[in-house]
């Protein structure tokens, strides 16, 4: 019997983040050399992203040209409601991944075509938590919570709020009717991230959505030149 054991121990997550970031800068700079703008929308599943993603393409289509990459499990419906809207859309279909990575963005970037598009969308697949891990090149990372969610989420999923750049609260619609404490959430989320901008909207009513396009308008305007 062996008095004890030898045996290396490899952080592979390490090594994993890491060749995502080299990827990440890889999209960077090739979105900046054409121009792009380019939004990360994380949720969990029906805050509703599609939703919000479809009035934002009625709001600023007729200004920028939008591109959107829908990344799902599996299934096309939401690459069938953008692309009825009129945008340029892909279907990316993750092969099981909670998430995308900056490769499969890099993949769908070079297969969608972005010579024709000012403001490109990645609807990310829908989780709160591992969307958060991984860089994917993008200028802005936002993300929506819906009321029906509940206030806590930032204290459960502390890492969507560290590296989110705004949080749009969703279905504001919906506060009469559940216990949510705006006001507890608002401090939740500064306590993570002193510096992300937090935006009450209702994608199925617009209210507060001209906050959210105003701020977007203003963030694409200064990368589109």
């Amino acid at each position: 019997m062996r008095d004890s054991l030898s045996f290396e121990i490899l952080e592979t997550k390490e090594r994993v983040i890491e060749n995502n970031d080299a990827v990440a800068e890889k999209v960077r700079k090739l979105l900046s050399e054409k121009n792009v703008f380019f939004i990360n929308l994380m949720s969990s599943p029906g805050s509703g992203k599609t939703t919000t993603l479809l009035r934002t393409i009625d709001e600023l289509g007729k200004k920028f040209r939008i591109g959107v990459m829908e990344a799902d499990v599996d299934s096309s419906v939401d690459a069938e409601s953008v692309a009825a809207k009129g945008a340029k859309v892909i279907q990316l279909h993750t092969g099981g991944s909670c998430h995308m990575d900056a490769d499969m963005t890099l993949r769908g970037i070079e297969k969608m075509g972005v010579d024709d598009v000012d403001i490109l969308f990645l609807e990310n697949v829908g989780n709160l938590v591992c969307p958060a891990e991984f860089d994917v090149g993008a200028d802005k990372r936002v993300v929506i919570l819906s009321v029906p969610e509940g206030d806590d989420k930032p204290l459960k999923y502390p890492l969507m709020f560290t590296v989110s750049d705004l949080c749009l609260i969703n279905k504001i619609d919906t506060m009469k009717v559940f216990d949510f404490d705006i006001e507890k959430f608002k401090q939740n989320v500064k306590a993570l991230n002193d510096n992300e901008k937090i935006i009450p909207i209702s994608a199925l009513t617009s209210e507060g959505f001209s906050d959210w396009i105003k701020w977007l308008d203003n963030a694409a305007e200064s990368k589109i030149k």
